[in-house]
């Protein structure tokens, strides 16, 4: 295969899947790994429609085993990795001492163990020129009543995103992460706090997946800083900027009154 290649998790539906159609339109070969099977054999025949070639597989991202076969099998199959997107992720909301401890661990598993596992597996893949993309969340910027797990896990995100970068760096691989405010799939039906409340869910899958896009094609200017993070939407970007110059404890009070609390 002559085509660049990206590899998705969570990709049968909401962002991954927007994302894996998105790259397939460009041209590019997609993998594209979820739990959901039935989601990912619609997916791949929509890709197979836009004539690029897909390469689908059943896989829990917290299964660090399976996850390094995935990738190995999907570099052989596409002629190697360009880009890894971790996007698979769960989210549960409420008050964190009324939510099964079990759901908190699940959080921890898919969040974080998931992108460890799937850049520890990807690592060996990845050459000269390759790009990791991360999907954080602006619940990074501070931690989110109501979210407390789901937001701790993206700090998490944001840290070892941060920390490879600058490790994988001398190798020519960049690892970035995107931080979307809340999103219109799946994840955030039935989700009710504070700050959902107060700031609306305005983003799309597609809003996101354009960046995930635009990201692994930077421009001259996002070359020359070497972005990192990149706010996806209005108001994360009003959110990131604000908490940059804010001391902290003003970030703290802007926060505590989104959520309501």
């Amino acid at each position: 295969m002559t085509s660049r290649s990206v590899l998705i998790t969570g990709a049968a539906a909401g962002i991954g899947r927007a994302t894996a159609l998105t790259f397939a339109r460009e041209g590019w070969t997609v993998g594209a790994y979820d739990v959901d099977e039935a989601g990912l054999a619609s997916l791949a025949a929509e890709v197979v429609a836009l004539g690029q070639t897909a390469v689908v597989g059943h896989l829990d991202v917290g299964d660090a085993d399976a996850f390094a076969a995935a990738v190995s099998d999907f570099a052989e199959r596409a002629g190697g990795l360009d880009v890894l997107v971790n996007n698979a992720g769960v989210l549960t909301a409420g008050r964190f001492e009324e939510i099964p401890v079990a759901r908190h661990h699940r959080e921890i598993d898919v969040n974080v163990r998931g992108v460890v596992n799937g850049m520890h597996a990807a690592s060996p893949h990845l050459e000269r020129g390759a790009t990791v993309v991360n999907l954080a969340s602006a619940s990074a910027i501070y931690g989110q009543a109501e979210l407390a797990v789901y937001s701790a896990t993206k700090f998490f995100v944001r840290g070892l995103t941060e920390a490879l970068d600058i490790e994988w760096g001398p190798r020519g691989v960049r690892v970035v992460a995107l931080w979307p405010l809340f999103v219109e799939t799946a994840m955030t039906d039935g989700v009710a706090t504070g700050t959902t409340d107060s700031l609306g869910i305005r983003l799309t899958a597609q809003d996101v997946a354009d960046q995930v896009l635009a990201v692994v094609t930077p421009g001259r200017v996002a070359t020359a800083l070497h972005q990192v993070h990149f706010p996806v939407g209005r108001q994360s970007k009003a959110m990131a900027l604000g908490a940059r110059f804010s001391p902290a404890w003003l970030t703290r009070v802007v926060n505590k009154r989104l959520a309501a609390h």
